[in-house]
């Protein structure tokens, strides 16, 4: 299917199943997090799955095209990313499984039912409202710091629209875990599983990806870490495992943070 971009936008490859993604520049774009998100989640047959802050709908295709079947909603505040994620579900035909709507995810239980969803994820904003400069983009600004949406807004969001026994996926900056954490289990939400993330081997986490389900028991299962690069700065097991070690045309794959438009991809070719 073709795509008529709007000024300003570009066409990213996801490195799934040859999905494509339609994304600006110069807003929020979906990097190494969301992909990281999208393989804990882990999505079951029979799931019915709900992306809270979806921006251009990265974590929700990454699902779907992983997980034949899934159904999905994505919610996105910014009509804008709102669009664009809309368009990216058209251009990978998943309208039938994949719905975008562009609500508040605090209010978004109205529009979709209060436990609707047998999985919630979110790539929720990481910078402290007040604690760090804010970006002069409105939009990356929204997607990057969480200026009303606290770890509690997400969780409960996520407890309202999840059935009892339904899962929430979330990935947040490792020295903030303990909110999210809390924020889960205020909400509702029983933290089971814990991963660290680690940028290369043998330092600190940077981030932690975390599991909880709804209305769960004690008992938390700390993970093996994730390591994205080994000590020689090459891609660790894992980093292939998730990744494809290859993309459809056999050029290796980049991490998102690394990745090249389609266009930028011909230039080089011609």
């Amino acid at each position: 299917m073709s795509v008529d971009l709007k000024p300003g936008e570009r066409l990213d490859d996801l490195q799934c199943r040859g999905m494509k993604l339609i994304q600006r520049p110069d807003a929020f774009r979906f990097g190494t997090d969301s992909v990281l998100l999208a393989d804990f989640a882990a999505p079951r047959k029979g799931d019915i799955a709900v992306d809270l802050g979806c921006g251009t709908g990265a974590v929700a295709l990454l699902m779907a095209g992983h997980r034949p079947g899934l159904r999905a909603a994505a919610v996105e505040i910014q009509p804008e990313i709102a669009d664009m994620a809309r368009r990216s579900v058209a251009l990978n035909g998943l309208e039938d499984r994949v719905r975008v709507l562009e609500a508040d995810m605090r209010e978004a239980w109205r529009t979709l039912g209060a436990g609707a969803f047998s999985l919630a994820v979110c790539n929720p904003p990481y910078g402290r409202s007040g604690a760090a400069l804010e970006s002069q983009s409105e939009s990356v600004r929204i997607a990057r710091h969480e200026g009303g949406l606290t770890p509690g807004e997400v969780a409960r969001s996520a407890a309202i629209l999840l059935k009892t026994g339904g899962r929430f996926c979330v990935i947040y900056p490792a020295p903030r875990a303990y909110e999210m954490m809390r924020a889960m289990d205020e909400a509702g939400i029983a933290p089971k599983r814990v991963r660290t993330v680690h940028g290369v081997e043998g330092r600190a986490p940077k981030f932690v990806l975390l599991g909880g389900v709804k209305g769960g028991g004690e008992g938390l299962h700390w993970l093996e870490p994730l390591v994205l690069r080994n000590a020689d700065g090459s891609f660790s097991g894992e980093w292939h495992r998730i990744y494809d070690q290859n993309t459809a045309d056999g050029e290796p794959a980049a991490a998102p943070g690394e990745a090249r438009s389609a266009a930028e991809k011909r230039e080089e070719r011609t």
